[in-house]
């Protein structure tokens, strides 16, 4: 049986009981006990990452999935997630993976072991590695290895997180640190408080205050709005989604996305072309880099220089169907692009 793994950034404190700062719940457990997201147990005053390595979803795809349109175009990367989340979204789509230690006692031994010289093995064929499906910063001693076992065995790979963004001021502060995350894709769910806490049980400000924070750093960010009818779909919403985004760097590539019904939100309409189409004007009316996926709306998956409108690269769905990019400059008029070849 696999030895557990012992957990990163947390405090002892009296009685036995522990703090975990790696996410901005900064849960208090009891021992016995776990944190919100349930992969996380206090055993006799020691917390343990319980679903480190337990890794599963195992697939090679275009990093236009994930969705990154801005970072290493047309690479591959291993996606990977384990069981677990520290958010509760209603709208889940990966819910079975995500929720599963909520609903379901010690899910995460239903998963096999994979070690972190296994995932790299598996990723040989990949230009990267894309931590995702679940939320990445519940499985950070896990990533860490991981990319330990890249650096060991001599690999140049990259990895990317697919994310909530919803870290703590600590886990933000070693990620600077440690640079061992070369980009993420966070998701921007709303701008509203309310809505955060309505869908996700969560709060914006500390979503906020992460993307700030790593538009400062050397982690290229993108990130994504699902636009929900009757959540954040009107022009007023979307007009400050974009100016928020705008008042931070409105060079950060943003993509609007459709929403289908889905776990616990079968009830909420699926976003009509005429509202992504909306959020499209808004957002490249303020921003330099914005998309619509999920979607066939004309010209929303392409790339255009923010300075002359030259088409820089031409997508359908995760397919690249042309690119014109050698470097991160516009052939046409020498603008330099928010890009990383």
């Amino acid at each position: 049986m696999e030895k557990l793994k012992e957990a990163t950034l947390y405090e002892k404190l009296e009685n036995k009981r522990v703090k975990c700062n790696l996410c901005s719940f900064h849960c208090t457990v009891e021992e016995g006990r776990m944190g919100i997201c349930k992969t996380r147990a206090n055993k006799n005053g020691v917390f343990y990452a319980l679903s480190y390595g337990r890794a599963y979803g195992y697939s090679i795809e275009p990093i236009e999935k994930k969705p990154f349109y801005h970072y290493k175009p047309g690479s591959k990367v291993l996606s990977f997630g384990t069981p677990g989340c520290n958010f509760s979204c209603l709208n889940c789509q990966n819910y079975f993976m995500s929720q599963s230690t909520k609903e379901i006692e010690n899910a995460y031994r239903e998963v096999k072991f994979t070690a972190p010289k296994e995932i790299v093995t598996a990723g040989e064929n990949a230009d990267g590695f894309a931590y995702t499906y679940t939320e990445p910063t519940i499985f950070y001693e896990y990533f860490k290895d991981c990319v330990e076992e890249q650096i060991k065995e001599k690999k140049e790979k990259f990895n990317v997180w697919v994310s909530n963004g919803y870290y703590s001021k600590q886990l933000l502060n070693e990620i600077m640190k440690e640079k061992k995350l070369d980009a993420a894709r966070i998701d921007l769910k709303f701008v509203s408080n309310e809505n955060y806490a309505k869908v996700c049980k969560a709060s914006l400000k500390p979503v906020i205050e992460n993307i700030k924070g790593l538009a400062k750093s050397k982690v290229f960010i993108e990130l994504i709005n699902l636009v929900i009818p009757g959540f954040n779909d009107t022009e007023e919403q979307i007009t400050e989604l974009t100016e928020l985004i705008k008042g931070i760097d409105k060079k950060i590539p943003l993509h609007f996305l459709r929403f289908y019904p889905y776990y616990k939100m079968q009830g909420v309409p699926s976003t009509p072309d005429e509202t992504l189409e909306k959020a499209l004007k808004i957002g490249r009316e303020n921003l330099e880099y914005v998309y619509a996926g999920n979607a066939s709306i004309k010209g929303g998956e392409d790339t255009h220089c923010p300075e002359c409108g030259k088409t820089l690269i031409k997508r359908r769905g995760m397919d690249i169907i042309e690119n014109v990019l050698t470097e991160p400059f516009c052939p046409k008029c020498g603008r330099e692009i928010n890009l990383i070849i």
